[in-house]
């Protein structure tokens, strides 16, 4: 995984933001926020009001369910044991093989 530093950068950039603009959305200097994506060591006070300026959330993962997470995020979603159900019973009825 990146690191927060990064991970900073790239979604501000993803809502076309400039270092500026963090100014207006947090209480930021452009030279703190620049220094915050450059070196990236926030206190986490500091951490969730970046966050929060950016409309992300901080989140506390266990790591057992990191990779569904990551899936999640990427679109890769595996279907809920109810979705697997459903989606069985139709495959089977449209085989000819109904309940």
């Amino acid at each position: 995984m990146s690191k927060i530093h990064d991970q900073l950068k790239k979604r501000r950039k993803e809502l076309h933001l400039k270092q500026e603009d963090m100014q207006l959305r947090v209480g930021m200097v452009r030279q703190q926020y620049q220094r915050l994506e450059s070196k990236g060591n926030p206190r986490l006070d500091t951490l969730e009001l970046v966050a929060k300026g950016l409309k992300l959330e901080l989140m506390l993962i266990p790591q057992e369910k990191l990779h569904l997470v990551r899936n999640l995020l990427d679109g890769k979603v595996l279907p809920g044991p109810e979705e697997s159900v459903t989606e069985k019973k139709c495959s089977l009825m449209t085989r000819g093989q109904g309940f």
